[in-house]
């Protein structure tokens, strides 16, 4: 059972902030600072939000420094450098956790798998021939975990997520509902008006403290392995192809598609629905924009974007009308254009200078 409330000082030693109130007050849940009641705490994190901390009736407010000085009317405070962090970590502590350790009778285990002591497997979970599933390890209802998996210790597989192709999977690795970990990669040879199934070769290596969201898919490559390295957080409904290897904690956002054999370094970002080509090469610390449509190798660090932000309708009509129309004359045309209004340019100069 998850304990029902906590006091201040508690919360203070756990987040490493310097507490300014009753160190024995109870607080038993996170709130928001809209509904927050007086058993709760909130985080404040930033100016713009001291006007709803006024008006919150919350017990305790985790704050930095500057923002408590402002906050006169409140009493009870947690002084923390970086309050949204702390309030992240706070998370864990309210979260409710399942501490069942058992394995449920209608489980179909084959006799060669490796299964810890501590670990929880839902009903009706498929765990196939020679798989090794780490201490501490939670798979919920219906999963299926398929010949040769290798799952670490303190990872938490959600309802109908497949694990296929052997892929080897290290610790505290979250992947939520429905989705699949090394199906079969899209790779079809052309000849004589077919397309001519390639068979996939290759595996799936996903590292530490890996996030993987609902409905995902992450194919298996096909001579090499397709990798996902040390704390890469993926949100759902992102599309991972083939041989694609993604660098240390990259955040890729909802609806993103990434091709066979890219490569994408470390510590970048991707936002909503990017579409990323394959065989790229992309470097360490980058960021796309929503919507950005990645066609080359990105080889500097920095943030690239090149999906068109929202118009009214009427203005994105003659937008694209106009782009149209541009498409349609000549590059040599335009270029002739503007060195003629370059060399106009100069020659009025001139006579500006010979007159003075």
């Amino acid at each position: 059972m998850n304990r029902r409330s906590y006091r201040l000082e508690e919360i203070a030693h756990l987040v490493q902030g310097e507490l300014f109130a009753d160190k024995d007050f109870q607080i038993t849940n996170l709130a928001s600072l809209e509904h927050a009641q007086s058993s709760h705490i909130c985080f404040v994190n930033g100016d713009k939000y001291l006007a709803q901390a006024e008006a919150s009736h919350a017990g305790a407010y985790i704050v930095t420094a500057a923002l408590k000085q402002q906050l006169s009317s409140k009493h009870n405070f947690i002084v923390v450098d970086n309050p949204y962090l702390a309030f992240a970590t706070l998370t864990h502590l309210f979260e409710t956790k399942l501490t069942q350790k058992s394995i449920e009778t209608t489980a179909q285990i084959h006799p060669s798998a490796q299964i810890a002591a501590d670990v929880y497997i839902g009903h009706h979970v498929v765990i196939g021939e020679n798989c090794v599933i780490g201490r501490n390890t939670v798979i919920q209802a219906h999963a299926h975990i398929d010949a040769d998996v290798q799952i670490g210790q303190d990872c938490y597989i959600e309802s109908h997520v497949c694990i296929t192709g052997a892929a080897q999977l290290k610790d505290r690795v979250r992947i939520h509902a429905n989705t699949v970990i090394g199906s079969e990669g899209f790779g079809f040879a052309p000849y004589a008006g077919k397309w001519h199934r390639i068979a996939q070769l290759g595996s799936v290596q996903i590292g530490n403290d890996v996030r993987i969201g609902s409905n995902c898919s992450i194919d298996r490559g096909a001579l090499d392995d397709t990798i996902i390295e040390d704390g890469v957080i993926i949100d759902n409904l992102v599309q991972i192809a083939h041989n694609v290897h993604i660098g240390q904690n990259t955040a890729i956002a909802a609806t993103c598609g990434i091709a066979g054999s890219t490569r994408i370094g470390k510590n970048c970002i991707l936002g909503g629905a990017c579409g990323v080509s394959g065989h790229l090469i992309i470097t360490d610390n980058v960021t796309f924009t929503a919507m950005s449509m990645v066609t080359k190798n990105v080889t500097e660090a920095g943030t690239y974007s090149s999906g068109i932000g929202l118009f009214e309708n009427s203005h994105w009509k003659k937008t694209i009308v106009r782009l149209r129309q541009l498409a349609e004359v000549p590059l040599t045309q335009l270029s002739k254009k503007l060195d003629h209004i370059h060399a106009r340019l100069e020659t009025i100069e001139s006579s500006l200078k010979l007159r003075k």
